[in-house]
């Protein structure tokens, strides 16, 4: 395996491209290959015997590009099929979870972290196990917000916006009263809406951003293994979709926090 080979990330949607923003800041000398499985999302709703069928098709695709790593930028995936991916895949692989929670632990004051996520994610308890194991004195609250990914899909994140904050309001309330200092944004979507949920929970309140910690902990790995590219420019991203592209410039601008100047190749998933 070569140092120069690119990256593979995944998501069941758009959402992955806030990892890929924090990759291009942390790695930015790493090749990226992104797929979003537009045409299936969301995962979060599926059963895990579908999320598993999902991933391994998703992981194939990369694979198919002769990717080095493969980083599974979706709460969902990592929380229901990031065991088997991990046992399955002939190269390095990271979820998002674990990155996710050394930081949280680390963060946290009160000993208070709350978890928001898809239902998938929170029903599977990954954020809440993983925390309670290094450290069983932490409280952990758990919340399923379905509608995050639909709002952020749609572009419905503006911290102003009334559906927005009336969404955050239902969904974090319980959250707020529990006291919770340190809130783990447990699906790569969520940061999307990051400016609403601190303005309801407050500044006091540590916002864990997944994408992030997964793109550190990512480089911490290339490095370990000696799969850095230290050797010049990187190529451009590439970015493949499942569904119609259409459209894709604009949301995706808005994930990655630049113009989007790439193309965007639809495949077919079911092929692989």
């Amino acid at each position: 395996m070569s140092s120069s080979n690119a990256i593979g990330v995944f998501d069941s949607g758009l959402g992955g491209l806030t990892a890929v923003k924090e990759f291009l800041h942390v790695l930015p000398n790493e090749e990226i290959i992104y797929f979003g499985d537009t045409g299936r999302v969301p995962y979060g709703t599926k059963s895990r015997d579908t999320i598993k069928k999902y991933s391994i098709q998703d992981t194939d695709f990369l694979l198919s590009h002769n990717v080095k790593m493969i980083v599974a930028a979706c709460g969902t995936v990592s929380s229901v099929a990031g065991k088997m991916l991990e046992e399955k895949l002939g190269v390095p692989y990271t979820g998002v979870v674990n990155p996710t929670v050394f930081t949280a632990v680390k963060e946290t004051v009160n000993g208070k972290i709350g978890v928001i996520g898809t239902p998938a994610t929170v029903n599977s308890h990954s954020y809440r196990d993983r925390i309670n194991k290094l450290n069983p004195d932490l409280k952990v609250f758990e919340q399923p917000c379905p509608l995050f990914v639909s709002l952020v899909e749609n572009g419905i994140i503006h911290r102003d916006d009334q559906i927005t904050r009336l969404v955050v309001k239902r969904y974090l309330s319980g959250l707020k009263e529990s006291g919770v200092d340190t809130l783990i944004l447990g699906c790569t979507h969520f940061p999307l809406l990051r400016d609403a949920i601190q303005d309801f929970m407050g500044d006091s309140v540590k916002l864990i951003d997944s994408g992030y910690e997964t793109a550190v902990y990512a480089a911490k790995v290339l490095a370990e293994k000696n799969l850095l590219n230290d050797g010049g420019s990187p190529k451009a991203p590439s970015f493949f979709v499942s569904d119609t592209p259409d459209g894709f410039e604009s949301v995706a601008g808005l994930f990655l926090g630049r113009d989007m100047e790439h193309t965007v190749t639809q495949i077919d998933i079911e092929q692989y």
